[in-house]
């Protein structure tokens, strides 16, 4: 079954905890946090609230982080997140989420993140090109890349996480050094209940804290997965919680709660109050870049899961084939591009966000619920595992639900087109067991 027994090329295991923790952080930092500062204010008025929704949001990160490294620490196969619920559930919802993942988590986020990195390419540019047709060529040229080899891909991605860093605390130091501070922007008017509105601004939120599963997809090209997956899940997730709480500060305090919520592109904003059309361009490029990264990183480590799938044979067979020369699972990367230009050329990034969120959170919370299963099943301690375990990785889950919650009452047209896609999965999984397993 396996490409070892079968004499077949394999993925080679060459990353280690400095990987790990820069493809944790770039699988999480794209360009959300550059854009959804501004979705949070326009959800919730007050300084104190548009900090804090990001501060939830990093607690709900870095439990699910716990729950990960866990998990990664049991379970230190290829695929991640599809071989834990794989495990602990079977296989039909193993497949709803690869099939998800293709079609609506992974590919929809990349989409999203595309068409960002277009507003930006128009900005830097003053070229007035449609938003799809950039998103597209940039996620063709990706796909095209990836499909090249990985020799390099771990050194690319660290200098790109650098990159992003340098971008983000760029616009921190510049936003509460440099503008003053204190505008005089009304607060925009608050959404009926608090607690709705802390609700609805968790969806952008939690949107732009999503992603730091992606890493556990290439456990199997990791030297000691036990270990570095565990650690680089913790260690990521804390430098991208101090990191989105630096910038909600920094937006808030240069713009104020009311300029924040009416601005389209918050960073660009402070940036320009704060070194003038320098700054607004510097930012740009920053962003592209992360952008870019962020987009990157994707396309290496989600047809990781689609492999996996195959090799289960509940996908086409020649997605498990890795290419001999450039040891990469190219099919796989040809399909999740394909998946993610689609997906960009379809809809709005509000739109996309609304049905990503929905669908992934459904799956966290089913991971997250894993852990119980393992726990009772597997004997012996793991070399990692959840402090405060039950309670924690309960938070988690109940989390979870209350994102998709949110999500489903903020946005249910959105919410019902992703759950429609999901529900497709269930006879094209049926179908994948019914063929010939040989």
């Amino acid at each position: 079954m396996s490409q070892e027994q079968a004499g077949q090329p394999r993925l080679a295991r060459r990353l280690g905890l400095f990987d790990a923790t820069m493809i944790v952080m770039g699988g999480i930092i794209g360009s959300g946090i550059f854009l959804n500062p501004a979705e949070v204010a326009r959800q919730v008025g007050t300084p104190l609230l548009i900090v804090g929704v990001w501060l939830i949001g990093g607690l709900i990160a870095i439990a699910g982080a716990f729950v990960y490294a866990e998990l990664a620490a049991r379970r230190p196969e290829v695929g991640g997140q599809y071989a834990y619920l794989r495990d602990a559930w079977g296989p039909m919802p193993a497949f709803l989420y690869g099939w998800s993942l293709l079609l609506v988590i992974q590919s929809g986020g990349m989409a999203a993140v595309a068409i960002t990195f277009a507003r930006y390419v128009n900005e830097l540019t003053h070229i007035s090109l449609p938003d799809g047709a950039v998103a597209a060529t940039a996620l063709l040229i990706l796909t095209a890349i990836n499909c090249l080899g990985v020799r390099a891909g771990s050194n690319v991605q660290s200098a790109l996480m650098v990159l992003k860093i340098g971008a983000i605390l760029l616009l921190v130091l510049c936003g509460v050094l440099l503008t003053g501070g204190g505008s005089a922007a009304p607060s925009p008017p608050m959404a009926p209940g608090t607690l709705g509105a802390i609700g609805a601004a968790l969806t952008p939120v939690m949107f732009a804290y999503g992603g730091w599963q992606t890493a556990s997809f290439v456990a199997a090209e990791m030297r000691d997965p036990r270990r570095d997956l565990a650690r680089g899940l913790l260690l990521g997730v804390i430098g991208v919680i101090l990191l989105y709480t630096g910038v909600a500060f920094a937006c808030v305090y240069a713009l104020g709660p009311g300029g924040l919520a009416e601005t389209r592109a918050p960073a660009t904003a402070v940036m320009r109050l704060a070194l003038g059309d320098t700054g607004a361009t510097l930012i740009a490029l920053g962003i592209a870049i992360s952008a870019l990264g962020f987009l990157s990183q994707g396309m290496l480590t989600a047809p990781r899961v689609y492999f996996a799938m195959a090799e289960d044979k509940l996908f086409f067979r020649r997605v498990a084939e890795v290419n001999a020369k450039t040891q990469v699972p190219v099919v796989a990367i040809l399909l999740q591009g394909a998946a993610a230009i689609l997906i960009a050329l379809s809809g709005s990034y509000g739109q996309i966000l609304s049905y990503v969120v929905s669908v992934d959170f459904i799956f966290f919370g089913l991971t997250g619920a894993a852990l119980f299963v393992f726990r009772r099943k597997d004997a012996g301690k793991a070399s990692f595992e959840v402090p405060g375990h039950p309670w924690t990785t309960l938070l988690f889950v109940v989390a979870c639900v209350v994102v998709v919650a949110a999500t489903v009452w903020n946005a249910p047209v959105n919410s019902l087109i992703g759950f429609a896609i999901l529900a497709a999965g269930i006879p094209a999984c049926l179908f994948w067991q019914s063929r010939p397993r040989a």
